[in-house]
């Protein structure tokens, strides 16, 4: 039996130097495109480098530069299948500009997210993208004001402090009351997702002016976790509290689909007894039976604009503020 493996040490740059006969700077002004060596000489370099497997530590590369080539991107919950969309976008657009994406979960944790804002800066990130921070406003600014770039998904903020990508969730739940409205729909209750969400106070701002132009109000409003489980809950918490209530409008298409299995669970069909709208147009929207109504927001378009605003903030510090996505109303079989 052969004995174990040693770990093979890392190459270094002085390690290349004394296999191509030269000064590390030598090898380092080489292999950084910045001339200074004759052909014979980068020739030996490059090769030295290759037969040695040398690979350049990009953060070291960043502290002499001052850029680590390298942006963070923070999301609240990586299982909801809103931001894997969003994070396909900002890897692609990432990529394409030669940079790597640090992802980071904040499992919908307040205090994490802070201590993950932080550990981003001590990697040397060049700029960060935080998706619907739940901190306040007060501890967000604080928290990102070290950062030398930041873009906010679905978070408003001064410009000074970050670019900001955000949905017009208020023209979106308009929409959605509008169209339950002209079905028929007078007795509406809203699922309104977790109170520190910033797009859910713009959903409800939405909601309640469209309601009264209508000479209604909202039946019931009930926060929840932004899953399938919290919209179950909260939708048997309505249908218990609120019999009669003829239309249901979610936070999110996940709380929408655990809505779907209450109104089931109390054998209440949809639509015909009770209207249904979500919010993201997730894929598992139009699978559901009966498919989702639902309002899109251009989830991978969003990821990739984060980038580009980011690294032109990198670029030009605070020249670009902010892109507003409007979202789409998708009319399904659950209205």
């Amino acid at each position: 039996m052969s004995s174990p493996k040693e770990p093979e040490s890392k190459i270094t740059i002085a390690d290349v130097a004394r296999a191509a006969g030269v000064s590390p700077m030598t090898v380092s002004r080489v292999l950084n495109d910045r001339g200074g060596a004759s052909a014979e000489t980068s020739q030996r370099i490059i090769l030295a480098a290759s037969e040695l497997n040398y690979r350049p530590n990009p953060f070291a590369r960043g502290l002499r530069s001052d850029r680590s080539k390298a942006i963070g991107l923070l999301v609240p919950d990586i299982t909801n299948p809103f931001f894997p969309e969003v994070i396909r976008g900002a890897e692609d657009a990432a990529s394409a500009a030669g940079y790597n994406l640090l992802l980071s979960n904040v499992v919908e944790n307040s205090k994490r997210e802070e201590e993950l804002i932080e550990t981003l800066l001590r990697h040397r990130v060049d700029g960060i993208i935080v998706c619907s921070p739940r901190l306040p406003d007060a501890a967000l600014h604080k928290a990102l004001a070290p950062h030398r770039a930041v873009v906010l998904i679905n978070r408003e903020a001064p410009n000074e402090v970050a670019g900001t990508i955000v949905t017009d969730y208020e023209t979106g739940a308009s929409r959605a009351i509008d169209h339950l409205v002209e079905r028929g729909r007078r007795r509406i209750a809203i699922i309104a997702g977790p109170r520190s969400s910033f797009g859910g106070k713009s959903r409800l701002v939405g909601f309640r002016k469209t309601l009264a132009a209508h000479g209604l109000k909202a039946q019931g409003i009930v926060y929840c976790d932004p899953t399938a489980a919290g919209g179950q809950t909260a939708a048997a918490q309505l249908l218990a509290e609120t019999p009669g209530i003829d239309a249901l409008v979610c936070y999110n298409d996940l709380n929408a689909i655990g809505a779907m299995k209450a109104c089931r669970a109390a054998g209440i069909s949809i639509p015909a007894q009770i209207a249904l709208i979500g919010f993201d147009d997730i894929p598992t929207a139009e699978l559901l039976s009966p498919a989702l109504t639902t309002l899109r927001v251009q989830k991978r378009e969003m990821g990739e604009e984060a980038v580009r605003l980011l690294l032109s903030r990198i670029a030009t510090r605070n020249r670009q503020h902010g892109i507003v996505i409007v979202p789409e109303l998708i009319i399904r079989e659950t209205t």
